[in-house]
C-alpha cells in the first residue's frame, strides 16, 4: 500500500491506495464522487474525465498513485452549490445530453480546450472533444453547447 495526498474539488484526501488502483476508482468508490462514470476502463470513451492540476485528463488511465500531490477537479467540484457553472447550464439549455453518461467527460473536455481556446469555432470544439464519444446525441447540441457556455464564461470571466 502507498500513501497519497489528493485535493479532490477542494477538499483534501489522504489515502492508502493499491499501486496499482486506477484513479476513478479512487474518486468513485472510496471519495464517493460518483458523477464521474466508468465507461470503457481503456481511455476510449472520456466519459471519465477530470481536470489533473488544471489539465484534463482520463481518470481510468491514471493510476492513484500518479496523483499524489495533485489537485483535482470533477464534474461535481464545478457547481458553487446549486448554482451550476455556465458550462453545466449550457449542456442542459441546449440539449446537450439524453442518457447523460458522457456529460461529465464532454464538459471536463470542454473547459479544458477553453483554456487555450476561448473563442474556439466548430471545427476546434469537434477536434477538442475527439477522445470524448458519445452514443445518443450526435454531437450538434453538444458543440451548441460548448459555444454557448464559453460565451457565458467569458461574459462572467469564469474559468475552471
Amino acid at each position: 500500500m502507498t500513501r497519497i495526498t489528493v485535493t479532490v474539488d477542494g477538499v483534501a484526501h489522504e489515502e492508502e491506495v493499491e499501486p496499482r488502483l486506477l484513479l476513478v476508482h479512487l474518486l468513485r468508490d472510496r471519495l464517493g464522487k460518483i458523477g464521474t462514470p466508468v465507461g470503457c476502463d481503456t481511455s476510449n470513451c472520456g466519459a471519465c474525465t477530470i481536470m489533473m492540476d488544471g489539465r484534463s485528463v482520463k481518470s481510468c488511465s491514471v493510476l492513484a498513485v500518479q496523483a499524489d500531490g495533485s489537485e483535482l477537479l470533477t464534474v461535481e467540484g464545478l457547481a458553487d452549490g446549486p448554482t451550476w457553472h455556465p458550462m453545466q447550464r449550457a449542456f442542459h439549455e441546449e440539449h446537450a445530453l439524453q442518457c447523460g453518461y458522457c456529460t461529465p467527460g464532454m464538459i471536463m473536455a470542454a473547459l479544458d480546450l477553453l483554456k487555450d481556446d476561448p473563442d474556439p469555432s466548430d471545427e476546434a470544439i469537434r477536434h477538442g472533444l475527439e477522445g470524448n464519444l458519445c452514443r445518443c446525441t450526435g454531437y450538434s447540441n453538444i458543440v451548441k453547447a460548448v459555444r454557448r457556455g464559453a460565451r457565458a464564461m467569458s461574459d462572467q470571466e469564469v474559468t475552471t
